[in-house]
Order: C-alpha cells, then structure tokens, then sequence
C-alpha cells in the first residue's frame, strides 16, 4: 500500500529511487581484558585532533556554508570535552567506548550550563561517530554505496556529513528532523539536491525501498505508482535547473536582479558560469573563522579584491562581520552571554572591538579604489536607525558611498523607512528575520514549521520593509533560503523586490520561475500568500495558480 509522508520542501526538484541509510561505528558491548589508559588517552587526543582537522577541511571545501563546520571543529577541540574522555579512560573504559559515554556527558554539561548555547545534537552526534569510528579503525560515518543513485533517509543530517555528499549519487535527502534554515538543508540547497526536512514517520521507509521525493512540495510517497511519477517528471520538466544566461525578468519584462551569496574565492566559479548579476552577499567572515589573530587590512584587501575582481561593473555588497552566536572566531572574546543569539553580534561586536570594524571597512574602501566592481557595504544586526547612522557615518569616513544595512530583526522591518533615509539600501536576511520572528533557533527541528519562509506572518514582514522601499525610493533586495526558493520567489517579487540573493545553484531555477510569471501573476501570488491562514495554504494557493 502507497504511503504518503510531508515535510518541508528545502531544496527543489524532483526524484525517484531506491532508500539509502546513514551507517556508524558499531561499538563493542565492553572492553576485552585490562585497558592501557596511558595509551587509551593517547589515542583519544590523535583522533580528536584528526577529526578537528578533517572538518577545517571539509570547511574550506564549503564555501558560504563552511561556518558551522569550523564550529564543530573547534567544539571537538574543547578542553572541557578531552577532560571528560580523559576521566573515563583513567576509570577504566576503553578509548573507544570512553569517547562514546564522553560526548554523552558533554551534551549533559553543556545542556545544563546557562551561560552557554546547548550543542546542535546532530553536529554532536557527528563528531562523536567520527572519532568513536577512528579509534575503531572503521571508516568515518557515511553511506553504503548500493551500486544505485539513492534517495538519503535520516533521522538528522550533520552538517559534515551533507557536505560530503555526491550530487551525482544522491538523487535525493529526507530528514525526520530539521529545519528550513537549518545548515544542513542550507548545504544540501548548494549543492542541488532536492531535499525535505522535518518529515515525521520517514524512519519506518526501508533500506532499498522506491520513494519518489518532491523537494518542492515537500513530500515522500512511499511506492509511488507510475501516475504519481508521471505526475512529478512533468512537474520537474516545468521547472528546468538550467536555461539560458541572462538578467532576471519576469514573463512581461520586469527586471528582477539576480545575485549570489558568497564566501570567498571557492565560490566564484560557479557564481559566473550561473550567469549572476552580482553578489548580494559576501559573507566576508569566512576569512576570520579560522584564525587565531584576525587578519591585517593588507590581508584583507587581497581577499576582498578578488572576489570583487570576478564581477566588473556589478554590484558586489560586502557584509561587516557576522560573528558572535553561532559564529565565534578565537581573538574576540565576547564572554559568556546568557542568550549569545541575543547578544553582541554582528555590527554589536563593534562596540567592544570599534578596531575591527575600521580595519575591515578600510580594507574594503582600499579593495574597491583598485577594482572596477560596484562596491557597496551593509552591516549585519541592525536594530535602530540609530545604528544604521552610526555605521553609515563609519563607512563614509573610510570612502565607501554605497552604504546599507541588513534587515534580520523585526524592530528593523517595521521601522525600515526610517532606515532608509540614513542609508542608501536595505536587504532582507531572511533566515535570521524568521528566527528573531518567531523566537525560533534556525537549528531546532522540534520548532522547524515555525520557520517556514512561508509563514504569513514572516511575509508581512518583508512586506512591510519592500513598501518602505518603494515609499523612500530606494531599492530593497532579499537574501537567504527565501530567495532561494523558486515559488516564494514569484511572492517576494510580487511584494516589491528589487532583486534576489542566493545560493548560486539555485539561481538557473529561479531565473527560469520568473520568466514564466507575469508581474500581475507576482502581484496575485503575494496576495493569496498574505491571506492565507499558514504556511501550507500559501504554498498550494500560489502552486495552484501557476498551474493554471
């Protein structure tokens, strides 16, 4: 009998194939004879340094989603965790077993320690498998290669792990947890596959089991039929992933700008061969994740200018750094903050560190003077117009003229007119706006419906700051996994956007979704979003629609 399973369309497309499984170290049930704990301890520390230094790697391979890789590793750096393994050595167990019952323990400390944000428990999960796997001598966590492309089912997905992923042999990934936002699903959008997360009863699909994944839809069908593929192939036959180059415009020849998120170098490649209009991002602190000093304005000025080197007479929009919370980078220290998410910040971390601002916006102004790209500047964590002045006036004292800031907390979003009399553009950072929104951390799959971009009340939101924009005169563009997403796209331009940042594998989809929609259909779609009662009826009310 055909099962049916919904979640949350991440990433778009459409597949049909076989089940594949995420396997792990298999640990034996106790210790065979008297355990070296000198050696034990020895081993332990090798493969938790071995570990640290394949997730950097993993990192520098990951472009705009590496953060959260640097982040687990240096939580598998932590002291506090090498100490925990390091006591249950000297009781007793071995290195392997030590290391298993130690992340355990370390999950229990850092949970009940009110000073410091709980561990993302997949990422945890990750890195305990890894180095349980290295003292093991077994291969790292991954997926059995069953001779197929394969459809991916996981409970949870780590990060470390989506980005090992091969397109060519994933056909498709399916989560029971997780969240839009969530930097799985962030990585699993990068890398074009389709993807749903948060799909309760996935865990009962079998190894080897035929599902037909709609990663736009959001849904599983278990055994689907030949009219349920039929259905879908012409479904993904109508949403092409490549198409010509060219600007972005909507059927009846509205320009949409077309732009991409970046990190660095590692992602210019494939922003050009996408046709990008430019860079509505570039995430510039993936240059400071790593480092144990930050790096100088000469550093930072060879950095910058090859990514502005790459786009000549477009715009490239360089954000300030975004560090702190989920970011933190080792030469700032921020202290412990009760709610880090909450607390100093992005453009915040200025007001302890104003240093690292000035070298940084130097840098910039420095790069810009030598490069033929449209250099503009925003500042992360914006909250008052107050704020929004106060960076302006930084920025122009250095030689930047193009100044803006990012629009991610509500009291922003409503009073985005007022910003934009003190700044010369605003862009919508969709994911952390839907965070702060819904009082919702991007990584807690419990609460990942809350985080749909398609959520009503989000959307009035951006509705608010677009009006504001066309209010004041000034262009107001969207970032994040909203912008990303070919059918919201249709809605966002219909509010007003200017332009539309995002990753730049989703970028030919998107570009094909507005050509076949006419203004007045963007108009209609945003209206029939706004009035919807929840996510789910916004996405079959616009869905329908474009059917007709």
């Amino acid at each position: 009998m055909t099962a049916r399973y919904s979640g949350i369309g991440v990433s778009p497309g459409v597949a049909v194939g076989p089940v594949a499984r995420v396997h792990g170290p298999v640990l034996p049930a106790r210790a065979q004879g008297p355990v070296d704990a000198a050696a034990a301890a020895e081993d332990v520390a090798a493969a938790l340094d071995e570990v640290g230094g394949e997730l950097e790697s993993l990192a520098a391979r990951a472009g705009v989603s590496g953060a959260v890789l640097v982040r687990q590793a240096r939580m598998v750096g932590d002291p506090a965790l090498a100490a925990l393994i390091r006591q249950l050595v000297r009781a007793g167990r071995t290195a392997a077993r030590a290391a298993w019952e130690g992340f355990g323990a370390y999950r229990d400390m850092r949970a009940s320690d009110p000073l410091r944000p709980a561990p993302d428990a997949a990422e945890l999960d990750d890195l305990r498998d890894r180095v349980v796997a290295r003292l093991l001598g077994e291969p790292p966590p991954g997926i059995p290669d069953p001779g197929t492309p394969y459809v991916l089912v996981a409970r949870d997905l780590s990060p470390a792990l989506t980005a090992t992923l091969d397109p060519d042999r994933v056909l498709a990934l399916v989560t029971e947890r997780g969240g839009p936002t969530s930097h799985t699903a962030v990585l699993a959008k990068s890398l074009g596959i389709p993807a749903v997360v948060n799909a309760p009863g996935v865990a009962a699909l079998a190894t080897g089991q035929r599902v037909a994944v709609d990663g736009t839809a959001g849904t599983i069908t278990a055994d689907p039929d030949a009219e349920t593929v039929g259905a879908m192939q012409r479904r993904g036959d109508r949403g092409p992933a490549r198409m010509e180059t060219g600007p972005g415009r909507t059927a009846d020849g509205r320009p949409v700008e077309l732009l991409v998120a970046v990190g660095g170098k590692s992602d210019l490649d494939e922003a050009r061969e996408v046709g990008a209009e430019g860079v509505g991002v570039f995430r510039t602190e993936f240059m400071f994740l790593d480092r144990d000093e930050p790096p100088t304005v000469e550093e930072q000025v060879i950095a910058y200018r090859e990514v502005f080197d790459a786009f000549p007479g477009r715009p490239v929009t360089a954000r300030t750094l975004d560090i702190g919370a989920d970011k933190p980078v080792p030469f700032v220290r921020l202290g412990d903050q009760p709610n880090p998410a909450l607390g100093v910040r992005g453009l915040r971390v200025a007001r302890r560190h104003p240093q690292l601002l000035v070298d940084q916006l130097t840098a910039i102004a420095r790069a810009a003077r030598e490069t033929k790209a449209d250099v503009r500047v925003m500042a992360p964590m914006v909250a008052t117009t107050a704020e929004a002045a106060w960076f302006a006036a930084r920025a122009h004292e250095a030689g930047i003229t193009s100044v803006g800031v990012m629009v991610e907390i509500p009291a922003a979003a409503l009073r985005a007119a007022d910003l934009l009399r003190v700044v010369d553009f605003v862009s919508v950072g969709s994911n952390d706006l839907a965070q702060y929104a819904f009082a919702t951390d991007r990584a807690d799959g419990e609460l990942a419906d809350l985080l749909d971009p398609w959520q009503p009340a989000f959307l009035d939101l951006v509705a608010t700051v677009l009006r504001a924009g066309a209010v004041v005169g000034k262009a107001v563009t969207v970032c994040g996994e909203a912008a990303s997403d070919p059918l919201l796209a249709l809605v966002l331009v219909g509010l007003g956007a200017a332009g539309l940042s995002m990753t730049p594998r989703l970028l030919p989809v998107v570009r094909a979704s507005l050509a076949r929609a006419t203004s007045a259909q963007c108009r209609e779609a945003a209206a029939l979003a706004l009035g919807a009662d929840g996510p789910e009826e916004a996405r079959h009310r616009v869905a329908a629609l474009m059917d007709q």
